[in-house]
């Protein structure tokens, strides 16, 4: 990959996940188009020809329904949702260079000929498959569309793939008693001529073992596709579903009447799309290139043997659709294949799944109408963001804590407090030439603006933000040091105070340009305003000499309490939000099941120790029981408290246990010499790979077990409740192995 030393600036495109047109965009969505904004403002400031394209995914059946529902056409619907979506974006400073449709006539092209290329390439095969059919609305339902008993537990009104309550995945026609979720009617079974992307051709499984195995994907991204494709001599790779029968809101396909695209093959191909569309505007919002006059070059960026990067950013649960199905259309079609897929993880409110009844389900639109500042949660994304797929957590509480105690107690409050020293008594006049130590300084800026650089490329944000303050934290301990309040009693230390203060607002506006991807708005403000530079940051601006500033105006008030609470409020509900973690309800329409994520469980909210494979339950703080929660047990003193020894750990190592059908093998540090080794019941629910590196709460001083599988010395901490899935116990951002819970 090419690097920052390099003489020729980088030519980079950059994608996220299409939003799809049926709902508006909440606070989940935003931890990826927040990440990939971030990613690409790095990427801009460097000098690097770099351009975001995204659109807004229209098709499928949902559409079709709910424009049905609300006397419009789909067209109508598409187009009003678009502006929302654009508003929400545009409201959390997200700087697409094109944001689309996939209701578009370059989406609509690119499908078609996709689909001819690899039908003469003979991966296209026509085969009757029995459905489902509603006869009260004449149409063929996709799998998200039937409801039922389940067939394993016998779990009333599951949908036709999976049953949310046992995890059993199935075919909709092993329904028992099942009936149409959109009219309610028993639907019947028909036969349908339907078209397939052969994936189990071995040309396509071949190219997807090696495709996966390449470091186009992230270390555990790449082992689960492994795990999904099986070992060289299986075939485990089934054909997969790539049309739908009228009536149906898409693209019709070529030489067969009545038969439509599924929404997931159109819904990539709107990457094309939205490029093309860029591609096609004049400069200079085209860019520059050799497609045109002051255009882009289509081709360029998605002929087979491209040298620019092309970068996806994606949630982990589409990612199958992404590492497998998107890759191999390419790839037989004759296009480029990505350079990289970053997956992130899911977002929890406050420990738990979004919910509406609890008013965390929280749309962008209302955070922005409570007056809270969009660069708050740019800011607080980001301290918990990193490279891997690992979920993050919006506590409310430390979101308020974090932010008023980092951008404002410490980030601003630089600027606040030295400012004043220099345009009172230097008329704004920066000057520390006389400074002994400056090379060291300069030195310092331009290690740390390296560092952070990789930490940018590397999409290590949490570790951008801890390098960032630590800096701010060392230049308040500096102004206190300082006591210039004191310096200006006396003109003999005028100089003295004029030297160290600006050396302090020299490096306030080092951090500002290092904070600039994250916090655009305010730092182009601090760029033009405060610095006087008549334009926003670029990167180099971090190792440049300052001159003089001009009067500081206030930057940034504290977020109120009053604001989180009103929002939770506005956004209360008595709907509880639909089961599927899935970006639209076609998700799963698809002949290929993957496996359920192991590392999104579903479940309740009562604490549990696991260890030797055995539970103990300690109920949630809940009398009565909210949500099945049992009863608060009884009461203990501190004294019986601090009995219990509970510390961070690391989980160094996890894997299965040979002969246990419940237990995994957990090697934890806890600071002591040697790791200890824990048997925890978490099997059904965790895959050991994506366990190895988190941090989780053990019981330390628990005695020893000895087992036939081997001797466990503690155990891990779980939430659970009466419904099903575990959820292991996390600290926050920060915590060591070995530190003492109190």
């Amino acid at each position: 990959m090419p690097n920052k030393t390099q003489a020729m600036p980088r030519k980079i495109l950059v994608t996220s996940a299409l939003p799809y047109a049926n709902g508006s965009i909440h606070l989940g969505h935003l931890v990826e188009y927040i990440q990939t904004d971030i990613w690409v403002r790095f990427q801009k400031m460097q000098g690097n020809e770099c351009h975001y394209v995204c659109a807004d995914d229209t098709h499928g059946t949902p559409i079709m329904l709910r424009a049905e529902k609300e006397g419009i056409t789909p067209e109508q619907l598409i187009d009003r949702v678009w502006h929302e979506h654009k508003a929400d974006f545009d409201g959390f400073h997200v700087e697409f260079d094109h944001y689309g449709s996939t209701n578009s006539s370059e989406t609509k092209e690119f499908a078609q000929e996709i689909y001819r290329r690899l039908k003469a390439a003979d991966l296209i095969e026509v085969r009757s498959i029995e459905q489902f059919y509603d006869p009260v609305k004449n149409l063929f339902l996709p799998d998200r569309f039937i409801k039922g008993e389940c067939p394993k537990c016998h779990a009333k009104d599951q949908y036709g793939d999976n049953c949310e309550a046992c995890g059993t995945t199935y075919a909709p026609t092993e329904l028992i008693n099942p009936y149409s979720a959109v009219s309610g009617a028993q639907p019947e079974r028909r036969n349908s001529d339907h078209y397939f992307f052969k994936l189990s051709d071995k040309r396509c499984q071949q190219f997807l073992r090696e495709w996966t195995r390449s470091e186009t994907l992230q270390p555990e991204a790449a082992n689960k596709m492994q795990e999904w494709l099986g070992a060289e001599d299986e075939n485990k790779l089934s054909d997969w579903d790539i049309s739908r029968d009228a009536p149906y809101f898409g693209f019709e396909i070529p030489d067969a009447p009545g038969k439509y695209f599924y929404v997931w093959l159109d819904a990539p191909v709107g990457y094309m799309g939205s490029f093309k569309q860029f591609c096609s505007l004049p400069s200079p919002a085209g860019g520059k290139g050799s497609g045109g006059e002051g255009a882009l070059n289509f081709d360029e960026f998605w002929k087979p043997d491209s040298n620019t990067e092309l970068y996806h950013f994606i949630g982990k649960d589409i990612l199958y659709f992404h590492a497998l199905f998107w890759p191999a259309m390419l790839q037989h079609a004759g296009f480029r294949t990505p350079t990289k897929l970053f997956a992130h993880g899911f977002l929890t409110v406050n420990g738990e799944k979004m919910s509406k009844s609890r008013g965390t389900f929280i749309t962008a639109d209302s955070y922005l109408k409570q007056g809270l500042n969009p660069e708050y949660l740019r800011y607080y994304y980001a301290a918990k963001l990193n490279g891997t797929m690992e979920d993050i957590d919006l506590s409310l509480e430390d979101f308020v804590a974090r932010v008023n105690s980092d951008l404002v107690g410490k980030y601003i409050n630089i600027a606040s407090r030295t400012a004043g020293f220099i345009t009172k008594h230097f008329n704004g006049e920066i000057n520390y030439d006389q400074v002994d130590n400056l090379p060291v300084f300069l030195q310092n800026d331009e290690s740390l603006r390296q560092e952070v650089g990789k930490l940018y490329e590397a999409r290590e944000y949490a570790q951008v933000i801890r390098r960032i303050m630590k800096r701010a934290d060392e230049l308040n301990v500096g102004f206190d040091t300082l006591k210039p309040w004191v310096l200006a009693k006396d003109p003999n230390n005028h100089l003295l105070l004029q030297q160290r203060c600006s050396l302090i607002l020299h490096e306030f506006k080092v951090i500002s340009v290092l904070l600039a991807p994250i916090l655009p708005v305010l730092t182009e403000r601090i760029a033009k305003e405060f610095f006087g530079l008549g334009r926003k940051f670029v990167w180099d601006d971090a190792i440049k000499i300052t001159e003089r500033i001009n009067p500081y105006e206030h930057l940034m008030t504290r977020v109120d309490q009053k604001q989180i609470d009103a929002m939770i409020e506005a956004n209360k509900e008595t709907l509880v939000p639909p089961p599927s973690p899935v970006r639209h309800a076609e998700a799963q329409q698809h002949q290929i099941h993957p496996p359920p994520n192991p590392l999104s469980p579903k479940g309740g909210e009562a604490v549990e120790i696991l260890a030797s494979g055995g539970t103990s339950t300690v109920p949630h703080f809940a009398k009565g029981g909210r949500g099945g929660i049992s009863p608060v047990a009884e009461t203990i003193s501190i004294d019986d408290f601090s009995k219990v020894d509970l510390r961070v750990a690391k989980i160094v190592n996890a894997e299965h246990v040979e002969g246990a059908e419940k237990l995994l093998k957990l090697t934890l540090d806890i600071g002591e010499e040697k790791p200890r080794t824990v048997f925890a019941g978490i099997k059904s629910v965790y895959d050991p790979e994506k366990l190895k590196g988190r941090m989780t709460v053990m019981v330390a001083n628990l005695a020893p077990r000895k087992m036939k599988f081997g001797l466990s010395e503690g155990m891990v901490l779980a939430a659970s409740g009466e419904t099903p899935g575990l959820f292991i116990l996390s600290p926050d951002d920060g915590a060591q192995p070995g530190m003492r819970i109190k």
